[in-house]
């Protein structure tokens, strides 16, 4: 019943929404976080069982089998240009019946240089004007999860608040709710992922100087004012099954499809109402110390230099080690599209305190 509540709820809110939302608004936080996640496409919200968990299912913090753990990555794209960084603690409450988590994100690019003032008023070039300044995007998530008494079902919440800078020049500001759930029978995995469920929004503020918005001016620039920016909600099911090879290997494929309510977007299945975008990966392991991933996404149809159309996709792969309660996960992933940017090494790291243990003892 709740179950049915809930995607009422979800789709009334889409619908309410759609004529106001914006495409690929706040897309940052679609990047993905942990190594582990980049190496299978972002196949996560069936599977996953620890501190990222705050990002991709908070469901799945019940899954961590330490008192407190931590997470974090640094990851740069484009040759260096753009950095994205994330921090991330749980802990668990009630012997390990509830989590809290925290996680931080930033997406930014440093260093711009600024030459709005590089002509004196005398009209002469003064390099000495140039200054610089950073665009970034912030997101920080304070996450819950609780397990319930049907045997396997864990559910759980994050309240997100997105900040954004351009320099001086423009701020804004951003609140969220996402939900999600996760089910374990034996070896099958279920996952549900609601983000943004009651419609994110951002409130945008520029500040100009009359000098700066004189050179905009003259430049042929529109001068923005403040506005309203909002994120439409998107659901991610995934399923996942862990098949079992002897007594020291494991092979988990999942699948993750992602439906986004903004309009059409460039993926296999695209409607009015919704486009439905899926993500495989496979994660196998040897006594659940070494790990090899891979994943399949991006999955989109571009058309050549013949005018024919043809079907293109992004692959990744990663591998990952697990020494105690240290693990370190490594993946070879791109940010967007093969043939629009490079790929980049992306290390992430998983420290637990105090391991105990769970019914479910397959996390680290």
């Amino acid at each position: 019943m709740c179950f049915v509540a809930f995607c009422l709820f979800f789709f009334f809110s889409i619908t309410v929404q759609a004529q106001e939302v914006r495409k690929y608004s706040n897309e940052f936080m679609n990047i993905g976080i942990g190594a582990r996640a980049l190496a299978m496409s972002n196949a996560q919200v069936a599977t996953v069982n620890d501190v990222t968990s705050g990002f991709w299912n908070p469901a799945g913090m019940i899954g961590i089998n330490h008192d407190v753990q931590f997470g974090g990555m640094h990851a740069e794209y484009f040759a260096g240009i753009a950095k994205f960084d994330y921090l991330g603690v749980a802990i668990p409450m009630e012997n390990g019946e509830r989590f809290l988590g925290i996680s931080a994100i930033r997406f930014g690019v440093d260093d711009i240089p600024n030459t709005m003032e590089l002509y004196a008023p005398d009209g002469t070039i003064n390099y000495d004007r140039i200054t610089s300044f950073s665009v970034a995007d912030y997101g920080f998530l304070i996450s819950y999860a609780q397990k319930l008494r049907t045997e396997g079902l864990n559910i759980g919440g994050s309240v997100k608040i997105i900040h954004r800078t351009a320099g001086s020049f423009a701020t804004a500001w951003g609140f969220g709710l996402d939900f999600g759930m996760q089910y374990k029978r034996n070896n099958l995995h279920l996952g549900l992922m609601a983000r943004d469920v009651t419609t994110t929004f951002n409130a945008w503020s520029f500040t100009f100087t009359d000098r700066e918005k004189e050179v905009l001016a003259i430049t042929g620039n529109e001068i923005p004012s403040n506005s309203l920016e909002l994120t439409a909600p998107r659901l991610i099911l995934g399923g996942a099954y862990d098949f079992a090879i002897g007594e020291n290997f494991r092979i988990t494929p999942e699948l993750n499809v992602d439906i986004t309510t903004d309009g059409k977007r460039n993926v296999p299945v695209k409607t009015n109402f919704a486009s439905f975008d899926p993500h495989l990966g496979l994660e196998a392991t040897y006594q659940e110390i070494i790990f090899l991933r891979a994943g399949v996404g991006n999955i989109q149809q571009a058309t050549d230099n013949k005018g024919d159309k043809t079907t293109m996709f992004q692959p990744n792969i990663g591998i990952g080690l697990q020494i105690g309660s240290v693990g370190i996960d490594y993946a070879f992933t791109d940010i967007g599209n093969q043939s629009d940017a490079l790929y980049s090494h992306v290390f992430s790291l998983k420290v637990g305190i105090n391991r105990r243990p769970t019914a479910d003892d397959s996390s680290f």
